[in-house]
């Protein structure tokens, strides 16, 4: 059976990574079919907890259009066409402001002249890469792009046809986060139980949901005593798959470039919980 976990936080620095790389290796343990894909674009890091080694790499690119001013006749339905305002008809120009351009050839398909065709512009790469068998794929963006959502969207479209796709996404509820978890089977949102990470986490699982996604949390770095945060989940009507206690051996294994799964005596008993709850909410 093919699905799509997504992983997302609310706020940068909540253990999100830890937690995707965590549960793909426990997945993988298990004897299953697994990939995980890394869409925070802008600064991907599972290859470095995994050490993993590149397998291939290839350009990726968006199409942005391009005018030819010689059929243009100034209508103007192109940039009506385009909902991000990547086009501006003047009185004897079209501006393209290409760094704004999704590539959804919205304008080249309401152009009635036929005076817009698409070209490529260089976003960044996709990568493949190995971690002891697991398949990892990620994005890098290219320094200077203001979008990582048509990136995202590329990395995704390498996820394989089966088994299980863990999606590491960015952290917030910015297009890039929407573009990591639409069309996710589920979404486990990490947040530590502090006032900052529980208001965080309110505004990832209002998005979540405005999304259609089903979702549950993983609370981070607890402390044992999480009444506040026990009492926010109820008040917002989330789910909980499992809290991690906060122990200072993660930080000292990750630090060192290890992997908390495997270094840490401590750490898969617990995750191995949470994914048991997880695949008890997503499997029929």
């Amino acid at each position: 059976m093919k699905q799509t976990i997504a992983v997302a936080s609310g706020k940068g620095g909540a253990g999100k990574t830890t937690v995707a790389v965590s549960l793909a290796l426990a997945l993988a343990d298990r004897g299953e079919e697994v990939c995980l894909l890394d869409c925070d674009v802008e600064e991907p890091n599972c290859h470095v907890q995994l050490n993993a080694t590149p397998v291939s790499q290839e350009i990726a690119n968006v199409l942005v259009p391009l005018v030819d001013k010689e059929r243009c006749d100034g209508c103007g339905r192109c940039a009506r066409a385009c909902r991000f305002n990547a086009l501006a008809v003047l009185k004897d120009d079209v501006l393209v402001f290409s760094q704004l351009c999704h590539g959804c050839g919205a304008c080249y398909y309401a152009c009635p002249r036929g005076a817009i065709r698409e070209v490529d512009r260089e976003l960044g790469v996709v990568r493949q890469l190995d971690a002891d068998g697991l398949q990892l794929i990620d994005g890098k963006l290219n320094v200077g792009e203001a979008m990582a959502a048509p990136l995202i969207t590329q990395v995704r479209r390498r996820a394989p046809g089966t088994g299980t796709t863990v999606l590491d996404g960015p952290p917030g509820t910015s297009c890039s986060m929407v573009a990591s978890v639409e069309g996710a089977d589920y979404a486990v949102l990490v947040a530590e139980a502090t006032p900052f990470g529980l208001h965080d986490l309110g505004m990832a699982a209002e998005a979540t949901r405005h999304l259609g996604v089903s979702l549950s949390v993983v609370l981070n770095r607890t402390l044992g005593d999480d009444a506040e945060a026990m009492a926010f989940l109820e008040e917002h009507n989330l789910s909980l798959l499992g809290c991690i206690p906060d122990d200072r051996r993660v930080a000292e294994c990750a630090a060192r470039g290890g992997i908390p799964y495997r270094d840490v005596p401590s750490f898969p008993e617990g995750i191995r919980e949470i994914l048991d709850r997880l695949l008890e909410v997503t499997q029929p």
